[in-house]
């Protein structure tokens, strides 16, 4: 594995810093995703659908989304 450093506002990252080493791993895996689909030429839209599917073979429900989102933005 290798590193790379985005750019975000501080209140993300702020977030990202109190989230817990699950919620870290899991946001690693989507934004690995994302890059890995979106390199290959394929559109953004292609690449969310794919996503999605991912996600959702892997267990991930729209509550338990909105249940990492909701700790990401709501943690201080």
């Amino acid at each position: 594995m290798a590193n790379i450093i985005i750019q975000v506002d501080e209140e993300i990252k702020a977030a990202f810093d109190r989230a817990n080493p699950e919620i870290k791993k899991q946001l690693n895996d989507m934004i690995e995703l994302l890059l890995r689909d979106k390199l290959s030429g394929k559109t953004l839209t292609e690449v969310m659908a794919e996503i999605s599917d991912k996600a959702q073979e892997r267990g991930l429900t729209p509550e338990i989304l909105q249940e990492i989102l909701d700790t990401i933005i709501t943690e201080d």
